[in-house]
């Protein structure tokens, strides 16, 4: 009863102050995995709806160095990627079934088949994502003033497949990225929704960059940095930076 209490009073607040959306981990989230961190990037006012070389550029060097790189190993016995696998077994996810973003974009490309490149708001997030081999996310912020969090499904909430035209409903307990009942990604970073996705309309974004405390919590913040930079440098939009944890589960996305 209390945590709804303090949930109430935070929201009248921020509805007082003109704030209407935050990033936020659920406290019960930590319980399971204390050491998690996100990494969060925000861009506001970025025009996605026009090619940029420098982007296609640099996606392209890093797939490439990606399949130099991991070229004939098994990606999920590289040190990279193994703290990924065992967070997901904790959470009850088995990652020989559900492989993190990360693990799943490293497989397709030591197998020589690359990636597409999408858009680029899309490309850039997927480049530094390989330059720095951390699972990162892209969520469009201009479709909702709720808040998205990581927490577990409940009953009601709805996840439609990337691509799909059928919702599902994520399993009890799952943990998800949502936003109110709308889930963004399914089973933490396994999968992303077609609600919230990128495309040439987009100017508000929301990057999270998932990690763990004292294992690539610094590597997190790194890639945080670099990709606010060529945000700035390609997009020239608004951006703004943060880091969260279990001292800090919750941060405003407001630019």
């Amino acid at each position: 009863m209390l945590y709804f209490i303090l949930e109430f009073v935070i929201q009248r607040e921020r509805r007082e102050k003109g704030e209407f959306m935050d990033f936020v981990i659920e406290n019960g989230i930590f319980e399971a995995l204390p050491d998690m961190c996100v990494g969060v990037v925000v861009a506001k006012g970025a025009d996605n709806g026009k090619e940029i070389p420098e982007i296609a550029a640099l996606l392209d060097r890093a797939i490439s160095e990606a399949e130099q790189r991991f070229s004939g190993k098994k990606i999920k016995e590289e040190a990279e990627i193994l703290p990924y696998r065992s967070a997901f077994q904790k959470l009850g996810i088995n990652p020989n079934k559900y492989m993190c973003s990360i693990e799943a974009l490293f497989t397709r490309i030591a197998k020589g088949k690359g990636m597409p490149h999408i858009n680029p708001l899309v490309d850039l997030n997927n480049a530094v994502s390989l330059m720095y081999t951390l699972p990162m996310g892209t969520h469009d912020l201009g479709l909702s003033e709720e808040d998205i969090m990581i927490r577990y499904a409940g009953p009601d909430d709805r996840f439609l497949p990337f691509g799909a035209e059928t919702e599902e409903t994520p399993d009890a307990g799952e943990i998800v990225y949502a936003v109110g009942n709308t889930i963004r990604t399914r089973r933490w970073t396994w999968r992303q929704s077609e609600h919230g996705k990128i495309d040439g309309e987009t100017s508000y974004v929301f990057f999270p960059i998932d990690g763990f405390v004292g294992v690539n919590d610094e590597k997190v913040k790194a890639a945080a940095d670099q990709l606010e930079d060529l945000l700035r440098q390609y997009f020239g939009c608004r951006t703004k930076k943060g880091f969260v944890d279990r001292e800090h589960p919750r941060m405003s996305l407001e630019v």
